[in-house]
């Protein structure tokens, strides 16, 4: 068991491993494993523990469905919050960490959560500046433009769509807003 001092439980026998899983057996010589040296269980560690102690959990956390239970350490930084929140909370519930689903649905709750970030950022005296914020304006006064011609750069391929990339969920919040705004005037009407 992982994070104890016990031996590890054995693998299942090789004749169903090599029943089960076809080209299976390719290591089952020691002599061919490379970290069969290093590879014993009688040493001592210089643990003063069969398990480390572990660290409070202030709230819910996010385990894998592969581990009986959550690391003794963890994470503490952003706890889950939001709908951000809510997503990673679903990948760690119903994904394995081997699907790629699980892991989608991570990168899709980090944009989300920028999202919130730049929405929350609204409710404060200094909101967010996509202007500033992006390096759009060093591209006029740091010679930004010049540099990107007549060099051998590997970003020339794609260096079009970075406007777009950047700015698009802009002009499209901005659209949505403007549409939100036209709607409520026409229903005053």
């Amino acid at each position: 068991m992982a994070y104890t001092a016990d031996k590890p439980v054995p693998p299942p026998p090789a004749e169903e491993l090599r029943a089960r899983i076809p080209g299976w057996g390719v290591d089952l010589d020691p002599n061919d494993r490379p970290a069969v040296p290093r590879e014993r269980f009688d040493l001592n560690t210089g643990a003063h523990w069969d398990f480390p102690e572990r660290q409070e959990e202030k709230w819910p956390r996010e385990r894998s469905i592969e581990h009986k239970f959550l690391t003794p350490v963890f994470g503490t930084s952003t706890p889950p919050r939001g709908l951000s929140g809510a997503l990673r909370k679903y990948a760690y519930r119903k994904y394995s960490e081997g699907r790629t689903a699980h892991w989608l649905i991570l990168i899709a709750a980090d944009r989300v959560d920028a999202g919130e970030s730049h929405l929350r950022s609204f409710a404060t005296l200094r909101p967010d500046n996509p202007v500033t914020e992006t390096g759009v304006l060093s591209e006029i006064s740091r010679h930004g433009i010049s540099s990107r011609f007549s060099q051998k750069r590997a970003d020339l391929g794609h260096q079009w769509l970075d406007p777009i990339i950047v700015g698009a969920p802009w002009v499209l919040a901005a659209g949505g807003l403007a549409a939100v705004a036209f709607g409520m005037l026409r229903k005053r009407r």
